[in-house]
């Protein structure tokens, strides 16, 4: 009987030998796989530097897979050499046609993974770093053929790489170019802040206004279109409108949380731009339209939180009510309030109305106008307001044609309470609106004020004569055309210096 021993010796020794060979990995590294089977390119470290060979993941009818690598440590077979599955890393390619439509990836890994749909140029999922399992996903629209690049890597522990796409059936199918009517808006919700993936219309506004207030139903809840429900949490709407105008000036306001925008050409400019991240916030803007039609585009986006969007529109018609002048002053304990029309102006009535703040008007009486008599002069009212307590007094007219027009006075200050008038007083001093009220603070007969600016340049001179105490006058007569800074307004009498005031124009 032969020794054992020997041949035992000799057999581990061819083992070892064997192993000891070395291999050759196939494959090229840069051929994509078709026919939904990804060819996994595997290297020997975490950066792709030392090439093993490939292994195949998917199947002819399916490129969904789960990998685990059997194990947490040892080796793992590629047609080619073996892998270390301590620290190695896999790049997948996989050449594949989609038909339209939006598509879903959900990608999962232990540790780093990130998805390219172009060659690896871009990643539309990137989680490159050390974790546990833990997925990611992305809703795209897809439409021909795409180089996919999965790429994988192990850093020690346990490991796993997975891949899933699935077709979003759920889109909406309306036109997104058609424009409401009749007052009624169509609005196009989008999944995703950026108009991203089209869910379905909705309608807002209704046959007698266009104007409206959403707030979706609330924070991160489903909303309802006209085809697929949209998460409130992450999306945008994009609201369109054509409607007819009479030549007139118009009043738009727009509030939103987050950004919104207001265009009346199309989209092609934004009247109001808000484009950004902020809690609920209104813009207005004032402007005259020539008598036509306008293609209006709202748009909206939420990112997280509360959301809301607000549309309002005014019409804000010039009246055929002439105002002449408009002034108070304190007497006796009241404000005596005095306005002059014209005798061709047609009122129907006049809304006297007050304000502590210069901000927040109420109507304190009404008085009709004298549209139905013959007169061959202007037309006089006044109005003796008595007031509840000492302080400073706003005032303006809200004046109503026969037609149902509604137009605002200029706004004039009063001092009032006792029989003291007050100094001097020039407001707003931040000027609002291209508009400067002087307010004076005694009896002026020959009154005349300049305006410098901080170089002591003139810019300005006017000598409005006589001036009542507590007489409030336009500085500028109408709209001011200097440019934003600081300004000195002299005001004398005569050849007497009365007073000098600084403003801004911002």
């Amino acid at each position: 009987m032969k020794p054992i021993l020997p041949v035992l010796a000799l057999g581990l020794l061819l083992s070892c030998f064997a192993s000891a060979q070395p291999c050759s990995p196939q494959g090229d590294q840069v051929t994509y796989g078709t026919n939904n089977v990804w060819i996994g390119y595997a290297y020997d470290n975490t950066n792709f530097t030392s090439y093993r060979g490939y292994i195949n993941e998917g199947s002819a009818g399916n490129p969904n897979f789960d990998e685990d690598f059997d194990n947490d440590n040892g080796n793992y077979n590629t047609h080619g050499c073996r892998v270390s599955l301590t620290t190695f890393s896999v790049r997948f390619r996989l050449r594949k046609t989609f038909s339209a439509g939006y598509y879903t990836f959900l990608v999962g890994g232990d540790d780093g993974f990130r998805l390219s749909i172009d060659g690896g140029a871009t990643w539309i999922i990137d989680q490159w770093y050390d974790q546990a399992y833990t997925t990611a996903s992305i809703t795209v629209p897809l439409n021909g053929t795409y180089n996919m690049v999965l790429e994988y890597y192990e850093n020690s522990g346990e490991n796993r790489i997975s891949f899933n796409v699935s077709y979003n059936s759920c889109m909406g199918s309306e036109n997104t170019t058609t424009y409401g009517a009749n007052n009624v808006w169509n609005g196009y919700v989008y999944d995703g802040t950026n108009f991203d993936y089209y869910k379905g219309m909705v309608t807002e506004g209704n046959s007698s206004s266009p104007n409206f207030d959403q707030n979706f139903g609330g924070s991160d809840v489903s909303y309802s279109t006209s085809n697929c429900n949209v998460q409130t949490e992450t999306f945008s709407v994009r609201y369109r409108l054509k409607k007819n105008f009479p030549a007139g000036s118009y009043r738009f306001t727009v509030g939103a949380d987050d950004g919104y925008r207001l265009s009346l050409d199309g989209g092609g400019t934004w009247a109001i731009d808000n484009w950004n991240l902020h809690s609920y916030t209104s813009s207005a803007l004032t402007t005259n339209l020539s008598s036509g039609t306008i293609d209006m585009v709202l748009e909206f986006y939420e990112n997280t939180g509360d959301n809301r969007i607000s549309f309002n529109m005014q019409p804000m018609l010039i009246l055929p009510v002439n105002l002449l002048s408009f002034s108070g002053q304190q007497k006796d304990g009241s404000t005596e309030l005095k306005w002059q029309i014209t005798r061709n102006s047609d009122p129907s009535w006049f809304e006297v109305q007050r304000s502590k703040d210069a901000s927040s008007f109420s109507t304190i009486n009404r008085l009709q106008g004298q549209a139905d008599a013959t007169y061959s002069n202007d037309i006089s009212y006044q109005y003796n307001d008595l007031l509840p307590s000492p302080g400073t007094y706003y005032y303006r007219l809200k004046m109503t044609d026969m037609g149902g027009a509604i137009t605002y006075s200029p706004m004039i200050m009063v001092q009032a309470g006792n029989n003291q008038t007050g100094p001097d007083k020039v407001f707003p001093t931040l000027m609002t609106n291209n508009t400067l009220y002087l307010q004076s603070g005694r009896n002026l007969r020959q009154a005349w004020y300049t305006v410098h600016d901080m170089n002591g340049r003139l810019v300005y001179r006017k000598a409005p004569g006589k001036l009542d105490a507590g007489q409030v006058i336009n500085v500028f007569s109408g709209s001011s055309s200097l440019p934003k800074g600081s300004y000195i307004l002299n005001l004398r009498d005569g050849d007497e210096d009365i007073s000098r005031h600084r403003f801004v124009i911002p």
